[in-house]
């Protein structure tokens, strides 16, 4: 009772508010009404790869789009919780930039929703993992952060250092997808102290926004060099056009 009166004080003094806008809400870690239907969620037809959404309607046929269809994935599926763009583009910047650690835990719950069929008994999650100058600088790796809730929402194990980015490279915005290839590629290895948990499991990688795939891609390479069974992805963003 004691606890129940406390939340109800904290309410009075700090009424929940939406992570986009800051208007008044239900609850905490909500959406208003209009920033919900402003948020870009995907859903209905959606490329098996990599989560993008497509015209058309679900008949349960694994479908790909055109981008996974000229460009060779290193993991058997992929999915995203939100398109990059509007009202989801502000969640991921507020999250990456904006050490709004708050979007964590709601972004999770949309992440475990789009990522559920595709998990294992023995899925093992493990982020996207930063080179150690970026992480000094930005404090936080926040693939990692939502890994971790993602993985206390499923119920399935992590390891957010699993992963190792050996190799520091450099932006990758306005680079073309072949260079982004190109960079990335063997940048990423298996800790040394972890690969022997990797052998033999199912590993799903997390990113905050998938682009071109080539991060995901270098990081799934790594899980196959330690003999992962299988590798599947999901990020909370997807960029991609409307369908």
């Amino acid at each position: 009772m004691a606890w129940a009166g406390l939340q109800t004080a904290l309410q009075l003094i700090y009424p929940p508010r939406c992570l986009t806008c800051g208007g008044m809400v239900e609850s905490d870690f909500g959406l208003c009404g209009p920033c919900w239907r402003d948020t870009p969620f995907i859903g209905g037809l959606i490329c098996d790869l990599c989560g993008t959404p497509l015209p058309g309607v679900d008949d349960g046929v694994a479908v790909h789009c055109d981008d996974c269809m000229t460009t060779e994935r290193p993991w058997q599926q992929g999915r995203a919780a939100l398109l990059y763009r509007d009202a989801g583009r502000r969640l991921v910047l507020s999250l990456k930039h904006g050490d709004r650690h708050d979007v964590v835990r709601p972004a999770a719950k949309w992440m475990a929703q789009a990522v559920r069929p595709l998990l294992r008994e023995d899925t093992l999650i493990a982020p996207v993992p930063l080179h150690w100058s970026r992480m000094a600088r930005r404090r936080f790796n926040q693939s990692a952060l939502l890994a971790t809730a993602l993985a206390r929402e499923t119920g399935r194990k992590t390891c957010p250092d699993l992963l190792l980015r050996t190799t520091r490279t450099r932006s990758l915005e306005g680079l073309t997808r072949d260079a982004r290839f190109a960079m990335l590629t063997g940048s990423i290895r298996a800790h040394p102290q972890h690969g022997a948990s990797i052998e033999g499991r199912s590993v799903l990688l997390v990113d905050d926004v998938m682009t071109s795939g080539a991060t995901l891609a270098a990081a799934a390479e790594a899980c196959h060099a330690s003999r992962a069974r299988e590798v599947c992805v999901i990020a909370l963003a997807r960029v991609a056009n409307q369908p």
